[in-house]
């Protein structure tokens, strides 16, 4: 039995092409692992704030250290570091938006990534704790990224989320992208098999 926790940040509702393949990805699943917990997050339900800079001065505190005030600060955070170091697995179904990601998903990385929670730094050196888990990408995206298309290399997606991830420890990242889906004709997708 697995735990994997799903998240979907697009603001959009059911008209949502990332929201629509990752219900169907998590479908199929489910189907497959009757026994594995899903936990589902909608970041358009809980919008998730944007890091300040009493925050970011919490976050470097020493939890021994914190104010009540820097508690309550961190609190939305804990829960969702928390929700992400207890899943084996991860599904995330992020749309394109002006060829990276959306602002909300954004927000959440940064109440993710946590010095003391996701990664330390040893001797001037990055030591990510999220080892072991494995992150699926869904993406939506509305134009084709492949060689030769106009906006070959202007892909900023899918580097700054492997990064990200890979910063607090991941190194098992997958990627399944649904390209051109502005172009009419439905959609180009550089599907690959996943084994999240």
């Amino acid at each position: 039995m697995a735990s994997i926790l799903h998240v979907d940040p697009s603001p959009r509702g059911d008209r949502s092409k990332s929201r629509q393949l990752a219900k169907k990805f998590i479908d199929a699943w489910q189907d497959l692992h009757r026994d594995d917990v899903i936990t589902y997050r909608d970041l358009r339900q809980t919008p998730v704030p944007h890091v300040t800079e009493d925050w970011i001065a919490a976050s470097f505190t020493a939890p021994e250290a914190l104010t009540p005030e820097m508690t309550e600060l961190l609190k939305f955070s804990d829960e969702l570091v928390n929700e992400f170091l207890a899943a084996d697995r991860c599904v995330f179904s992020v749309p394109m938006y002006n060829f990276s990601i959306p602002s909300n998903f954004k927000a959440y990385i940064d109440q993710v990534v946590r010095v003391g929670r996701t990664f330390t730094e040893e001797d001037g050196q990055v030591k990510g704790l999220a080892n072991g888990k494995k992150v699926l990408f869904i993406t939506s995206r509305g134009v084709e990224f492949e060689a030769g298309s106009p906006y070959e290399g202007w892909d900023s997606q899918e580097p700054a989320l492997r990064y990200a991830f890979q910063y607090i420890g991941v190194s098992d990242i997958q990627f399944i992208h649904a390209n051109g889906l502005d172009m009419g004709g439905g959609a180009k997708t550089g599907a690959r098999r996943s084994t999240i």
